[in-house]
């Protein structure tokens, strides 16, 4: 991949769409993993769950995909279709994770949506190693008589088998571009970013309509010690009515999204977390921090 080093440097957004059980995170792990040459690891823009950044030297794979494609427990469907219109309008590449075993027509509206878009598809039919080629070859066939565009892989993530292939596919569609983000190694800074991210997307998911974008998260302290890391989390609103929908009857509502979001970082960082949470009014956040944050800076 790296021979040609008068090839112009690749790089983009490849968003990651499926349905829940379909090996999504065992194939973006295997994925991230494969070539793991350098990764880093960033705070969403607005638009993007950052699941893994990819760098070799003439290009940079940043997977991404978006909570309400992949929660099956959001509260409106049309909800969960914004998010899908979000996460194909802005991907540079798609991969749609299907395997042998879910019903092909589940879903039929991604199906839709992907057959009217312009953005590349690499489509990913997982978990061959527990079917037969006879199987595999008719949903093959059904899959490029519904995405005729589609480059169709069949794969085992599990298995790491074919690979190669699907990274091949995705790099030869990526358009090409500058690196989005530095090709820095991993560091507190980042671990950072993806402790206020975990707060942020179970905000997302506990509240409604307008709340989540009321919100600003900032991460005051994060101590590294050998056996848990200690975080102290403000959540950010613009007015006291906010404050108190955060927090809810009794501090229930604020409990509970600490609750999810510390074991989802203890699960994330393979380390115990203790996790402070604190809401504060402050109304000004968003005149100052909106343009620092759609460039996923930290402030």
């Amino acid at each position: 991949m790296t021979e040609g080093h008068n090839m112009k440097h690749r790089a983009g957004f490849v968003n990651i769409i499926g349905n829940p059980n379909v090996g999504k995170s065992t194939l973006m792990n295997a994925l991230v993993g494969e070539k793991l040459s350098i990764v880093t690891a960033k705070a969403q823009t607005t638009r993007h769950r950052i699941m893994g950044i990819v760098n070799g030297e003439d290009w940079q794979i940043v997977y991404s995909d978006t909570p309400g494609i992949l929660r099956p427990n959001y509260r409106l469907q049309q909800n969960m279709m914004n998010f899908v219109d979000t996460a194909i309008g802005d991907a540079d590449v798609i991969l749609y994770v299907t395997d042998v075993i879910e019903k092909q027509d589940k879903n039929e509206e991604y199906i839709a949506k992907l057959q009217k878009i312009e953005c590349p598809v690499v489509l990913v039919i997982n978990k061959i190693d527990i079917s037969n080629q006879e199987h595999v070859q008719s949903l093959m066939d059904w899959w490029s008589e519904q995405l005729p565009k589609a480059e169709i892989i069949p794969a085992s993530a599990q298995e790491r088998f074919n690979l190669e292939n699907i990274f091949d596919a995705i790099l030869e569609k990526l358009p090409e571009a500058p690196a989005w983000y530095d090709k820095d190694v991993f560091t507190d800074k980042n671990l950072r970013f993806f402790a206020s991210e975990i707060i942020r997307e179970k905000i997302l998911l506990n509240y409604s309509q307008e709340i989540p974008y009321s919100c600003e998260v900032e991460i005051e302290e994060f101590k590294e010690g050998s056996e848990r890391y200690d975080i102290s989390a403000v959540i950010y609103v613009m007015r006291d009515s906010q404050k108190g929908i955060i927090i809810g009857k009794g501090g229930q509502a604020l409990k509970k999204t600490g609750t999810q979001a510390r074991l989802d970082m203890e699960d994330f960082f393979q380390k115990k977390v203790f996790l402070r949470l604190f809401v504060k009014v402050d109304p000004d956040w968003r005149e100052n921090k909106k343009e620092l944050r759609r460039f996923g800076y930290e402030y």
